[in-house]
């Protein structure tokens, strides 16, 4: 048992390192080779844990391989078009013009249910409001809307609002956020001096939010039932 204890406490950050590497992604934005080298990853790392005559360095050198060679092989994809196409492929129109393309959808076997799934979760319920949609490389499908189903724009209505950056959370529940301190461009005094205004200390706050103008929202900490 304590062997086990022991491998899992050195195969999981090596899993944790090796999918940081590859990037901040979902599941489903995977492209096809980080999918691979995720899955057999897990599958590698599963080895030493099932069966414990095997020594701890034939799961962690193939990971350790593995995971460099994506990182190279990113690299590669990033500097060359022709393999990047090659191994993930071309993103694919399959309503262009408001027309839907059946024979892509066929080459893609991409059936009206998985369409009508993909609008639904980019807001489209209508698939006559739609312009033009295409399915990225990691499946996923990018829509864009026909003009009168778009939503109204400040320039459609001649607006010129004045822009600037969202709102930064500088307390989240009691703690201080320092870099959301530094994009708000808050510094201590101001925040302590507003604390003192409010009478409340940050670890009463359970959520503040503020910009370069002033604060946004605060919420205080609810007393425990």
């Amino acid at each position: 048992m304590l062997v086990s204890f022991l491998r899992v406490l050195i195969l999981y950050p090596i899993v944790i390192f090796g999918i940081r590497l590859m990037g901040k992604r979902q599941l489903g934005e995977l492209q096809p080779t980080e999918l691979v080298v995720t899955i057999l990853i897990s599958n590698i790392a599963t080895l030493p844990l099932e069966d414990q005559n095997l020594p701890l360095l034939m799961g962690i050198v193939p990971m350790l391989l593995l995971i460099c060679f994506e990182v190279l092989l990113s690299w590669g994809v990033l500097k060359n078009r022709k393999l990047r196409h090659l191994l993930a492929g071309s993103p694919q129109i399959i309503i262009r013009g408001g027309r839907l393309d059946q024979q892509v959808m066929r080459a893609l076997r991409f059936s009206l249910d998985d369409l009508m799934t993909a609008l639904r979760g980019s807001g489209v319920f209508d698939i006559t409001e739609v312009q033009l949609a295409v399915v990225e490389t990691n499946g996923n499908v990018s829509v864009y809307q026909k003009a009168p189903a778009r939503a109204a724009t400040c320039a459609d209505l001649q607006l010129r609002p004045e822009s600037s950056d969202p709102p930064e959370v500088l307390i989240a529940d009691g703690s201080i956020s320092r870099e959301g301190m530094r994009a708000a461009g808050w510094d201590p005094a101001r925040l302590n001096g507003i604390l003192r205004q409010k009478q409340l200390s940050a670890a009463d706050i359970f959520l503040l939010t503020a910009d370069r103008k002033g604060l946004r929202c605060l919420i205080k900490k609810e007393a425990a039932v």
